[in-house]
This record gives structure tokens, sequence and C-alpha cells, in this order.
């Protein structure tokens, strides 16, 4: 079987997107770090369960979201609990599950983070992209993260 290999304009573009998805990652954790000692993780955890009813959701659907597995989501929840910023119940619809519940605490601790996270993805992201470019990398990233596995 012949190998697709890239041409140079092709090479250029996929070099500087994977240069950009190990740099700009990386640098938005050191951040979110020093300004509130919250993991990437743990702020997409908070503040997907601030977004949700009563600050609750199930831990399956958590973990599809964030492409973990379930296991790994449930480790990393368990470390959350114990530093107050979750709660975890029965899933009453599944009973290996457990449903993910936002504390008081936790969002208090988002809420102290969020400004933080939101000025160092600013800086390092959005303010140096225009408008029209911003519209192209929103079509872009859907077409290519909606794609079945």
């Amino acid at each position: 079987m012949d190998t697709p290999w890239l041409s140079k304009d092709e090479e250029h573009a996929w070099r500087a997107f994977r240069r950009l998805l190990t740099a700009l990652p990386a640098r938005l954790s050191r951040d979110l770090a020093r300004d509130s000692g919250l993991s990437p993780a743990d702020y997409e955890v908070l503040s997907t369960l601030s977004e949700k009813p009563n600050r609750r959701w199930a831990l399956k659907d958590l973990a599809a979201k964030m492409e973990w597995s379930r296991s790994r989501l449930s480790h990393h929840a368990a470390r959350m609990q114990a530093r107050g910023l979750i709660d975890k119940e029965p899933d009453p619809q599944d009973a290996r599950g457990c449903i993910l519940h936002l504390t008081d605490e936790g969002l208090t601790v988002l809420d102290e983070a969020a400004p933080h996270h939101l000025r160092s993805v600013r800086a390092r992201f959005l303010d140096h992209l225009s408008p029209d470019e911003l519209a192209v990398l929103r079509k872009l990233s859907t077409r290519v993260a909606d794609l079945p596995d």
C-alpha cells in the first residue's frame, strides 16, 4: 500500500498545529496552576458541573465529554472530593455509576479561578486572532472534532 505522504504545505500546517497543541495547553496549564492551584482537568470538571442543572451530572456523561475512561475520571473525582470541590452521589439510573455534584466550595474556587483563566486564554490565544480568524477556527475545530471515531 502506498503511503500518502504530506505535501510541503500539509507538513508545515501539521507541524505548526502539533506545536500549538503542545505549547498552548502547557502555557494555559501553568497559568491555571499558578493562579488557582487547579489543573486543566479540575477546571473542566468544575466549569462543566457549574453549567448543569443543580450543578450535577453523571460521571459517565462527563467522562464521555472529556474523552476519559470512567475509571480515570472516577479516580480524579475522588481526589477532587477529598479537596471538598465536588461530591459523589449514587446514580439512580446506573447502579454502578455516580452523579458528580459541584459543592459550594467548588463553585467558590471556580468563581475565583475563572477570571484569571479567562485572562490567560485571551492573552495567550484569543487576542492574537481577528474576528474572521476566530470564525474560521470555530468552523474548522467543530468539523474536525465532530468526525466519528
